[in-house]
């Protein structure tokens, strides 16, 4: 029998139409055709645009008949049409008065919210044609990628390892010696490194479609153009950056994603993805008209009485996350990247705002963030909030979590930061160490709830925050106002670089310091790309707009820094060694299998005396490995004791059961490669009642 609707009821010119289908959103291959379906509340009228693939005028424009408006929702099925060579937008018709909201300007062509590929934008710094009508173009996507048997791995949280990174900074230098740099296919020549290094996740700075030349100008300093290079200016939610893909030009860009997704899975690696729901390209009411702006600018914003565009990102504008059509919208576009390219998880880019009602006021239980934290398609996908916005709102240890929700755990960077320099407490950084119960145990949230971090994008490097005291942004041309001032960082006696011996040697220990602290901490330790061979921003802590050396990984540091690549590789490596380090519950503070010691205990320079004094620099403890993950495996047992005194300390070793030494794998005071030893090779400790600790310094010692 054959189907009805298959059959066209209208026409238009050369165009054969019918009613379509209201969902899904966006442009759906049918028999016989396209389905466009797309909404708005408040327009009146709303035409289909049709481009050949580039050209500059369009090849049809068709109205949608009034009988063809179900609901809000405009749709249309149009037969016979070239989709593998068209380009498509919508022009809306509707009341333009932007003190009530509305932005409808029929003279536009607006890109689709739910397009699956964006083209205008297809090599990375090709400068566009801005006298294009129609600069950023839906193209239709058909899925035709052999996965095999590709899922996603499910890692459990407390064993992952996260490398955030950024797809073009990875590869761009000429040092990375990959053939296609800065792409989502160079990254596929680098699986082998993320192996060798040990980290199993990993977190991509944002690649959903964006304009690199959104605020680009030359730079007051040295006339480079400065660009939207880490790209939290989404342009369209469901579409890879094209600029980023090696087959952009080709349109290849959705296969590209997924081929690197199909390796890394391989490989045993996650990918995270950062995602941007908090604002998009289109700012404030000075900004172009993209999308959104055109088609219902009052549903997607948060709008003042006045009709002004809410500023809680600092980007301009305010997507109203808790109104249903952008909830859905945001839903929609999640379930695509977890069915469709099979991510393991999403980190969302100032998270707070997804908590906060039409009016900007928190809400106590957010539908959107509650959504999907239920939602059984992202039933097994990270959840990751950083858990601020640039509206004052700060929910670390707070946010409405549905028992789903990991954090960017800030406090724990500013705490260790602090600690390490010899300005904070050891209660706190106990806390930290722990996994932050004091923040999440409460609660019922497990340690793996904190991401915990000393760096990321946004600050200071590792190399920077000990060798900087202050920020140094003035090549992003702003007078150096941009970037944070409470960076928490020490340069060690100068700022910046330096020949001085004792300063270097000093900056290094303290590298390794901060990278000893992270992994032995309870939780979900996150590294910065490029932290490991010490990468360094020369002092910039925003370098959010330069698409040059400040951003790319020099390869040839791990030559240069080779001893440093080695201890944070050994030191990950201890981690996924030991499943004490990895606990899915928070210590109980007692023994509870039977072992004559309690889970954790906590010493000072004396065994079983911890000093807990605000004034004090020095902290131990020993985790006992019969109850590593509640006692369903047995670990060895583990001691830390951490030196953040300008002078050495004598630190008491707390005794082992009769049968079990300890043995040495770390002493970040030791040069290299006495510093950090392979698991499985430590050497036995001479004195097995104590060690001298140097300046500010850290042992890790096994007892087998």
């Amino acid at each position: 029998m054959e189907r009805i609707d298959i059959h066209p009821t209208h026409k238009h010119g050369d165009f054969k139409l019918r009613v379509g289908r209201p969902m899904p959103f966006g442009a759906s291959l049918v028999p016989g055709g396209v389905n466009f379906s797309v909404f708005s509340s408040y327009a009146t009228s709303c035409t289909l645009v049709l481009f050949k693939r580039h050209a500059k005028e369009p090849i049809a424009e068709i109205p949608f008949p009034d009988e063809f408006r179900i609901g809000n929702v405009f749709t249309m099925t149009v037969f016979e049409i070239d989709y593998e060579n068209i380009e498509y937008g919508y022009r809306m018709d509707g009341p333009f008065n932007p003190q009530e909201g509305h932005y409808f300007d029929k003279n536009k062509i607006l890109l689709d919210p739910y397009a699956k590929i964006i083209g205008g934008r297809d090599v990375w710094g090709v400068t566009p044609d801005w006298n294009d009508i129609y600069q950023h173009r839906s193209r239709i996507s058909f899925d035709d990628f052999d996965w095999e048997n590709d899922r996603p791995l499910e890692i459990p949280p407390e064993d992952q390892v996260i490398y955030e990174m950024h797809v073009r900074s990875f590869t761009r230098h000429p040092s990375s010696g990959v053939k296609h740099p800065g792409t989502f296919a160079a990254i596929r020549e680098k699986i082998s490194y993320f192996k060798e290094l040990g980290v199993n996740a990993i977190e991509l700075m944002p690649i959903y479609e964006f304009d690199e030349f959104e605020h680009s100008r030359p730079s007051p300093i040295t006339g480079e153009l400065l660009v939207n290079y880490w790209g939290y200016s989404t342009v369209g939610f469901f579409a890879p950056k094209a600029g980023y893909a090696a087959t952009g030009k080709l349109g290849m860009q959705v296969d590209e994603v997924k081929a690197l997704v199909k390796e890394l899975h391989k490989n045993g690696l996650e990918v995270i993805l950062d995602v941007v729901f908090n604002h998009t390209a289109e700012g404030d009411q000075r900004g172009p008209t993209i999308s959104f702006r055109g088609l219902d600018n009052k549903t997607y914003y948060m709008l003042t009485p006045e009709g002004y565009y809410f500023n809680f990102s600092g980007c301009g504008n305010t997507l109203n996350c808790n109104n249903p059509i952008v909830r859905n919208i945001v839903l929609d576009c999640l379930r695509y990247w977890a069915s469709e390219y099979h991510i393991d998880g999403f980190r969302f880019d100032l998270a707070a705002i997804l908590g906060r009602d039409a009016w900007g006021y928190p809400l106590s239980n957010p539908p959107l963030l509650e959504t999907l934290a239920f939602d059984p398609i992202l039933a097994k996908c990270k959840l990751i909030a950083e858990a601020w916005d640039a509206g004052g709102l700060y929910q670390v240890g707070s946010f409405p979590a549905y028992g789903r929700w990991a954090e960017w755990n800030g406090k724990y960077r500013d705490n260790i930061r602090k600690f390490l320099k010899g300005d904070g407490t050891v209660g706190d950084a106990a806390q930290c160490l722990q996994g932050s119960p004091n923040l999440y145990a409460h609660q019922g949230r497990g340690p793996a709830t904190s991401i915990n971090f000393i760096t990321a994008h946004d600050g200071f490097t590792l190399a920077d925050m000990v060798s900087y005291n202050d920020k140094h942004n003035e090549a992003n041309g702003e007078n150096n106002n941009d970037g944070c001032n409470d960076n928490d960082s020490w340069n060690c006696g100068a700022e910046g670089w330096t020949d001085d011996s004792g300063i270097n040697a000093l900056r290094s220990r303290q590298m390794r310091n901060a990278i000893a602290m992270l992994m032995v901490s309870q939780g979900v330790p996150m590294i910065l790309m490029g932290d490991e061979v010490g990468r360094s921003q020369n002092g910039n802590n925003n370098t959010y707009c330069h698409d040059n050396e400040l951003n790319w990984l020099d390869w040839d540091l791990l030559k240069t820094n080779a001893s440093l690549f080695r201890f944070v590789k050994n030191s990950i490596a201890f981690r996924n060694a030991h499943p004490v380090l990895r606990n899915k519950y928070h210590f109980q503070n007692r023994d509870y299998v039977g072992s004559g010691y309690a889970d954790i205990t906590w010493h000072g320079t004396q065994a079983w005396n911890a000093d807990w004094s605000p004034s004090c620099r020095t902290i131990a403890f020993m985790l006992c490995g019969q109850h590593a993950k509640a006692g369903s495996v047995e670990d060895n047992y583990i001691y830390v004791a951490i030196n953040m005194h300008w002078e050495a300390q004598w630190f008491e070793i707390p005794g082992l059961p009769e049968q079990l030494r300890w043995h040495i794998s770390t002493n970040t005071g030791c040069a290299s490669p006495e510093d950090i030893w392979e698991p499985g090779t430590e050497p036995k400790l001479e004195n097995q009642h104590g060690i001298l600790l140097g300046d500010r310094s850290i042992v890790i010692l096994v007892g087998k």
